[in-house]
């Protein structure tokens, strides 16, 4: 019993797309160390920060998150769409 209890725990602890986003591609990326997980489903994207990040970091993190976004994707970013913070971000895209 508590080998399941543990397993279900350590499931919950990766990165969980919002709703809207079962059932979205995924894909995993690393950069400058950091690890970031895209989900895209249809126009719609998501992109979620893994780690600590420390003060001052934050502003570079969220220019990385952007520009991953038609890197992964292979679609614009509307930026107008754009919310969200350095730990999860959501917008539209135009492909």
């Amino acid at each position: 019993m508590r080998a399941l209890a543990l397993v279900l725990f350590l499931s919950a602890c990766g990165p969980q797309p919002a709703p809207q986003f079962f059932g979205a591609d995924r894909t995993d990326v690393v950069r400058d160390g950091r690890k970031y997980t895209v989900y895209q489903k249809g126009t719609a994207v998501e992109v979620i920060r893994l780690g600590y990040a420390r003060r001052g970091e934050h502003q570079g993190i969220r220019a990385t998150m952007i520009a991953l976004i038609p890197e992964v994707t292979g679609c614009a970013l509307i930026a107008s769409t754009l919310q969200g913070d350095s730990g999860e971000m959501r917008g539209r895209l135009r492909c």
